[in-house]
């Protein structure tokens, strides 16, 4: 699985609209803190498996395209997002990786 750095995962942040980040990460560990601009879904077999329609309207957001140009998974120290990662590959989203550093990098960085 094709991972991102935490200086590739802040410059797309701040520079590209184009960006679907998405917190695989428990409903616990979410309310802890979460890297700005993401969606939150436990369960991506179901939110991947959605119609566009239901997908807006559980999650507030558009459902992401296949070829999404920038697709990122993350969890709290790197695993998690990894298997999301495949999992979303596997159903045909060429471009998902896993941002590897996690939300636990995340925050201690963001903090210094």
């Amino acid at each position: 699985i094709a991972n991102i750095k935490y200086e590739e995962l802040k410059a797309l942040i701040e520079s590209n609209k184009d960006l679907v980040l998405i917190d695989v990460r428990s409903d616990g560990e979410v309310n802890g803190g979460r890297i700005p601009g993401s969606l939150y879904f436990f369960h991506i077999d179901a939110a991947l498996s959605m119609n566009p329609d239901d997908f807006k309207a559980k999650y507030g957001a558009t459902k992401p395209a296949l070829n999404a140009p920038h697709m990122v998974f993350y969890c709290q120290t790197g695993r998690r997002g990894e298997m999301a990662a495949g999992n979303a590959r596997q159903r045909g989203y060429t471009n998902a990786r896993n941002y590897a550093g996690a939300y636990s990098e995340w925050s201690r960085r963001q903090r210094n």
